[in-house]
């Protein structure tokens, strides 16, 4: 099978309380930006690789690009004002490759997760080679409520997951979800959900990685330069 990975970087520093996209952000010794580049290119599983990114951080994207050497890179393209929206622009820019059969797995991954490591990589690959659809989730701490119109209900947490980057799905009924969700100009709050609503592969949940955080808000910064400290090459230094 050949794999096509898409890294998500339209992001902005918003929360972060700073003026530059959060994934251009020092962390360790390089960019946010560049542990994910740097993991998709080491893994031997993915073929190619789609940068997308806000056309004001372009040369920003080029400058990490060139400090990072990767080689799978083969796109930088321009993303959306939502991160749907960005996710469809990276899977249209393999349109005509899954047409064609060129791609049978597409690989979703957000910049802001900096310390996706190749083994979870790995595991969503195989886990929609299974069946369709493979996914990181975490646990959820309960007790957790839901507030309708006949009152609060409690979820039942245990079967709940936070979930997490990458994704990965197979090419050809994740591009029709894509264009079926254009079409009716819904949105989903991830690969997952919009692949869920418009496609019948099986999502598989895997176990996801609690050190695999992504960097939103100002505290996350310093966990994530604790984790820097530790993870090189797409991999933990135990």
């Amino acid at each position: 099978m050949s794999i096509a990975g898409i890294v998500l970087a339209g992001g902005s520093g918003s929360r972060l309380q700073r003026d530059v996209n959060k994934v251009f952000l020092p962390l360790g010794e390089r960019e946010m930006l560049a542990y994910s580049l740097d993991t998709m290119d080491r893994s031997a599983m993915i073929a190619q690789v789609i940068l997308v990114v806000r056309d004001e951080d372009r040369a920003m994207a080029e400058r990490v690009i060139g400090e990072t050497g990767v080689s799978k890179l083969v796109a930088v393209v321009t993303g959306g004002e939502t991160r749907h929206q960005s996710e469809w622009h990276g899977i249209e820019a393999l349109a005509s490759q899954i047409e064609t059969g060129e791609v049978d797995i597409v690989v979703v991954h957000d910049g802001a997760r900096p310390f996706m490591t190749s083994k979870l990589l790995a595991a969503t690959v195989k886990a929609a080679q299974r069946g369709g659809g493979g996914v990181p989730g975490l646990p959820i701490e309960g007790p957790v409520y839901e507030q309708r119109d006949e009152g609060t209900v409690a979820l039942p947490h245990r079967k709940l997951r936070r979930m997490q980057t990458p994704q990965a799905f197979r090419a050809a009924p994740l591009l029709a979800a894509y264009r079926r969700a254009e079409r009716d100009r819904r949105e989903g709050v991830d690969t997952a959900e919009t692949a869920a609503r418009y496609s019948d592969v099986a999502i598989e949940v895997i176990p996801g990685d609690p050190r695999n955080i992504k960097v939103t808000f100002v505290e996350d910064i310093f966990r994530a330069e604790e984790y820097a400290a530790t993870f090189q090459r797409g991999a933990w230094i135990d």
